[in-house]
């Protein structure tokens, strides 16, 4: 009875939220009413406070919204539209999948989704919507290249797939490498298709209008000021100049303060700026995520995430549809691939041989699985992030993303366990 009750309250959340009712009042309330249904009424208010505090995400996406009011105060995020604008318009519709890669090479760099969107989104949203790309649209082609950390070798997924084929982090990785290219290639390919079918990758003009590049002024070194933490963060990940090895914040503030001696504007209205950034991210979008943690207290409550779990546990006889389909749908429901991910790898796997399967494909494809459910999650922190980013939302980012993603779970699936 318990599961019907919770199928028939996501069922009207997802209607809420596609009837576009404020997505924080809904989310929050469905989670106190599954929990008050449960009789645990507290586990609803403790996930309030515990999302409050995440301070890994806090921390990353605060600093990237503050860093990026900045770049606005100063205007060096004009210098670089300006200056990127006049290759966009030689570049046409290969502007949304470069995007998309772009974003997927970085994210192998810094592996988190929300992190990743957020120190990427405020320059590469804005970049294409000043080239005439819907704003929905340039949320999607950013967030549909949020699963590079597929290839890094600290993703936890990676490091248990490893243990239990009893095999290196390197081979794992080597082993689902060319499905999880070929993913990432056919999402934005397809995200592509469908721009040029709804007339998105061109004709939108942002508020404001787009700077005349005639009349502005292109200063290289201003341009050069949004573009500055991304740098030092890919330069430190990867081990080329150990010294800028970082956090996302660390470097959001060391390019607010190499911004601020290069523009010589005034240190107070900066500064104020930075803070005005972090509250709004946090009014807007931790908002959001805190509402979502939330909302997931309510389905444990209920028991549908754990039902939800066993079912894929119990699946042995489709265990490939299992092994996709079943951290995919768990992923796009909670926002996050990890908890399906791990218990699937955990419980299943092990056994893959019997099934006629190759251990390291069963456990990357549910890693894969996932990750991609959790790309086309609208309550996923990242998907928050970019449509934040773009002002649109979630929903529209997620439904322009859905077929893209969809067939690259399908190709990945045929390449790891067919």
């Amino acid at each position: 009875m318990m599961l019907i009750i919770g199928a028939i309250i996501v069922l009207g959340v997802i209607w809420l939220l596609l009837k576009r009712y404020e997505s924080r009042m809904v989310l929050i309330a469905a989670g106190i009413l599954m929990c008050i249904i449960a009789g645990k009424p507290m586990a609803s208010l403790d996930a309030f406070a515990k999302s409050m505090t995440n301070a890994g995400l806090i921390t990353s996406v605060c600093s990237c919204m503050g860093f990026a009011l900045c770049m606005k105060y100063t205007g060096c995020d004009k210098h670089l539209v300006v200056m990127i604008g006049k290759v966009l318009k030689k570049m046409g519709f290969l502007l949304i999948p470069g995007a998309t890669l772009a974003t997927f090479i970085i994210n192998i760099a810094i592996p988190s989704a929300a992190g990743c969107s957020a120190a990427v989104g405020v320059i590469f949203i804005p970049i294409m919507m000043a080239a005439g790309i819907h704003p929905a649209m340039a949320a999607a082609a950013v967030k549909s290249g949020t699963y590079g950390s597929m290839l890094n070798p600290g993703l936890v997924h990676n490091g248990v797939i490893a243990k239990l084929a009893g095999v290196q982090i390197t081979e794992v990785i080597a082993h689902h490498m060319l499905a999880t290219v070929v993913g990432v290639i056919v999402a934005a390919a397809t995200l592509t298709v469908i721009a040029v079918l709804l007339k998105e990758n061109k004709g939108y003009v942002p508020e404001g209008g787009i700077v005349d590049e005639e009349d502005f002024k292109i200063n290289l070194l201003y341009a050069l000021m949004p573009l500055l933490p991304v740098i030092i963060l890919l330069l430190g990940s990867t081990g080329m100049v150990a010294v800028l090895k970082m956090g996302v914040p660390q470097a959001m503030v060391i390019g607010a303060i190499v911004a601020l001696a290069v523009t010589r504007k005034n240190p107070v209205k900066l500064t104020k700026s930075f803070f005005d950034g972090m509250g709004d991210a946090y009014a807007n979008i931790i908002g959001i995520i805190i509402s979502v943690g939330v909302f997931v207290a309510g389905l444990n409550s209920l028991g549908l995430i754990k039902a939800l779990i066993n079912w894929m546990l119990n699946s042995t006889g489709i265990v490939k549809i299992a092994a996709t389909f079943g951290p995919f749908l768990l992923a796009l429901i909670s926002g996050s691939g990890d908890a399906a991910t791990v218990a699937f790898n955990e419980a299943v796997t092990p056994h893959a041989v019997d099934f006629g399967l190759n251990t390291m494909s069963m456990g990357s494809m549910a890693a894969l699985g996932g990750t991609l459910g959790r790309t086309i999650s609208p309550i996923a922190g990242a998907t928050i992030i970019c449509a934040g980013i773009a002002g649109v939302d979630p929903m529209e980012v997620c439904k322009r993303n859905a077929l893209g993603i969809v067939l690259a779970l399908l190709a990945g699936m045929m390449l790891l366990l067919f």
